[in-house]
């Protein structure tokens, strides 16, 4: 599981897809989430808008992300 540093105090899941390198811009975050491949904390999300914070866990296909 890889941690990526956020430096504030949460962070859009469509941000952090950009931050973390997964998606280069919005609209492949937006696609990402559309596909049903993103999932917070094990639970499925398709908002762009939905508010991370630290220790949240990203996963997209086999990658795990920990919003640190």
């Amino acid at each position: 599981m890889r941690e990526v540093v956020i430096s504030t105090d949460s962070i859009r899941v469509g941000q952090f897809l950009k931050l973390a390198n997964v998606a280069d811009a919005g609209s492949d975050a937006r696609s990402l989430l559309e596909s049903g491949r993103v999932r917070v904390n094990g639970e499925a999300e398709d908002r762009r808008g939905r508010q991370l914070v630290r220790g949240d866990v990203v996963t997209v296909g086999d990658t795990e992300l920990r919003v640190g």
